[in-house]
């Protein structure tokens, strides 16, 4: 889990969603905006009921984007504030347990890191 600095509030979430740019993947869409302080880089991960029923399945997710992070962090502009939002089809790629075939934490690392590359931030 990332450290409460780098984590959203509702408060800047909703700043996001009320004017911001996005870029969507067949699996994620990133919402972000970039201010001009030298503040450290914020993120929030959103799953919603859409996705999952169960809150555990919800919290899977979010919890293995929040792991992913950790790596790209430090990569990304001062300023930057960004939700992932996570949609229907992504309990499928992402949930579940590793097997020979699929691997979901290897299947999200892939899809983070090429939007972040879509947008031109890492």
């Amino acid at each position: 889990m990332l450290s409460k600095k780098n984590r959203l509030n509702k408060a800047e979430i909703e700043q996001i969603f009320k004017k911001s740019a996005f870029f969507a993947s067949s699996y994620i869409t990133l919402r972000y905006l970039i201010k001009n302080e030298q503040n450290k880089p914020k993120i929030a991960f959103i799953t919603p009921k859409t996705t999952a029923k169960r809150a555990v399945k919800r919290n899977l997710l979010r919890r293995r984007g929040y792991f992913l992070c950790k790596k790209y962090i430090n990569m990304l502009p001062g300023g930057f504030l960004g939700t992932f939002i996570f949609n229907k089809k992504s309990l499928e790629v992402f949930g579940g347990n590793k097997k020979k075939t699929h691997n979901p934490i290897e299947n999200m690392e892939k899809e983070l890191k090429a939007i972040l590359q879509k947008a031109k931030l890492i």
